[in-house]
């Protein structure tokens, strides 16, 4: 039975094409040409539907190829060309090996692993739920993260509540929260681990051309950092503060978690193939690039090969990728550690959201519009750039609470990157924690498929979400902006209160 179509849904059809039309007719403001008009038609459009969710995600992605030849903004060769950007691979990749990963159930495994090893006391148990979630979400979807641990914790809940331990209900809030905040916090580890990371990724480089692109290693030096800090942070928050329950000891959890290990047997052919492709990945993209040691530089594995330049991150994903569909793990059966039937349950509205929020970057600078926005912003001329980092950062993360996490960042990212330099402001230095702030966003049930998730649970209140996660909120912010200033403006080369050369504004397009 088709379910009925919601009326939000309704009037953000109606609105999207009412923006749409307003904008393409609307005379032309001072300082914009009319291409850069009809990009920020499209661009309306594409947001509200997006937002609003009003025709799939995917769909509203592909807008760019139908509109921009027709309203003589982009050329379809040039517009076809975002679908294609290098990070758009580097995820497909990513999430083949995430694929490979569930059909043989080597997550479940692992995060398994490391519960088993934090102890039967109840906040125990939680940071062990939080570590397995966090670094399983560092490499695969947060939500298929969310939607394996929930069971193992509902199961764990039902154990003691049968026994009547002291706690229960608290320690059930605070163990089914802690699944939906480490989903999302793991997630801002590396590259691959949400998509508003790709989105920031492909933004920049696509907005910056003459900037050093980031490198996996890079983003791990920054991301894990602040996920190492988030989750202990956000585990004391739990169970010291907000939902406090009796730290008794818990034996029936450990044999639960036992009971698990013990169903999934030996590790099999399977997996051990999938958990060396995706360790040899890893390695790969690590140590990619030199990596300076002090006064010692450990050359990258490319620099060896003789074609730095040529080999970038997409490339070793999709190459672990290929690995899992030749590799046999029964070649008389014709079983390998990858097929087809798994793979394409891999997210491709998400690789389309990429390319059409690439699209909608590109059209803003070839257009002007890009700069015509960021000098709109001249009140904040002159606030430190602390200050609006902060401010930009909240913002994303409390606007992320009553919208798609990753629709705000393809609507914001091209916005930011024009603000920057307007500002005097490192691209980067405004553009990644903005970025990492949007998946901080878990004050509501509806604000990330995690906190959906475990939501549907049952267990859980409103008001106890909103408490929690808007101190997370809070948190998340603080922590991120505070990382990006000790740690990335080293990582990345930053030098605050300087604007490089490949970041200087150009001027409006004449109209």
């Amino acid at each position: 039975m088709t379910e009925s179509y919601p009326l939000y849904k309704k009037i953000g059809l109606v609105a999207g094409l009412a923006f749409f039309g307003l904008v393409l007719l609307a005379p032309t403001p001072e300082g914009m040409n009319p291409e850069a008009r009809r990009a920020a038609a499209v661009a309306a459009l594409m947001a509200i539907w997006w937002i609003t969710e009003a025709v799939p995600i995917a769909a509203a992605s592909l807008l760019p190829i139908a509109l921009y030849p027709l309203l003589n903004v982009l050329s379809g060769p040039e517009v076809t060309k975002a679908y294609g950007d290098s990070n758009i691979f580097l995820f497909a990749g990513g999430f083949f090996i995430a694929m490979a990963m569930q059909k043989w159930n080597l997550h479940e495994r692992i995060a398994l692993a490391i519960i088993s090893r934090t102890g039967t006391n109840p906040s125990r148990l939680v940071l062990g739920f939080m570590l397995g979630t966090g670094f399983i979400s560092m490499w695969m979807s947060n939500t298929a993260t969310a939607v394996m641990m929930l069971p193992i914790a509902i199961a764990i809940i039902d154990q003691m509540e049968k026994r009547d331990y002291p706690g229960v209900k608290n320690f059930a809030t605070a163990l089914l929260l802690s699944i939906a905040y480490a989903a999302s916090i793991g997630g801002m580890g590396t590259p691959i681990g949400s998509p508003p990371n790709g989105i920031l990724l492909t933004n920049y480089t696509g907005r910056f051309p003459g900037a050093p692109p980031i490198t996996f290693v890079q983003w791990m030096m920054v991301g894990v950092p602040i996920v190492f800090i988030m989750l202990p942070l956000t585990w004391l928050l739990l169970t010291r503060v907000l939902f406090n329950f009796k730290a008794v000891s818990f034996p029936a959890a450990r044999d639960e978690i036992r009971g698990r290990l013990v169903e999934l047997g030996r590790m099999g052919r399977g997996e051990i193939i999938v958990l060396c492709v995706w360790g040899l990945t890893a390695l790969a993209w690590i140590f990619r690039e030199d990596l300076v040691l002090g006064a010692f530089t450990l050359p990258g594995w490319t620099r060896v090969l003789g074609q730095p330049k040529w080999i970038n991150d997409g490339t070793i994903a999709i190459i672990g990728a290929l690995l899992l569909f030749v590799i046999p793990v029964n070649l008389r059966k014709g079983e390998f550690a990858l097929d087809w039937d798994w793979a394409k349950r891999i997210p491709w509205e998400v690789l389309l959201l990429f390319g059409g929020g690439l699209a909608m970057a590109e059209a803003f600078r070839s257009t002007g519009l890009v700069e015509w926005v960021g000098t709109k912003f001249t009140l904040l001329e002159g606030v430190p750039p602390l200050f609006i980092v902060l401010i930009v950062s909240a913002f994303l993360a409390f606007s992320g609470e009553v919208t798609s996490n990753t629709a705000t960042a393809a609507i914001m990212m091209p916005i930011l990157g024009a603000i920057a330099p307007e500002l005097g402001i490192h691209p980067l230095l405004l553009m990644f924690p903005a970025g990492m702030a949007i998946s901080c966003g878990v004050m509501l049930p509806a604000a990330t498929p995690p906190n959906a998730i475990v939501f549907g649970a049952g267990r859980i209140t409103v008001p106890q979400m909103v408490r929690a996660g808007f101190l997370v909120d809070l948190l998340g912010v603080l922590v991120v902006t505070t990382m990006m200033y000790l740690v990335g403006v080293y990582v990345f080369g930053i030098e605050p209160g300087v604007l490089p050369e490949w970041a200087a504004p150009l001027p409006p397009a004449a109209p």
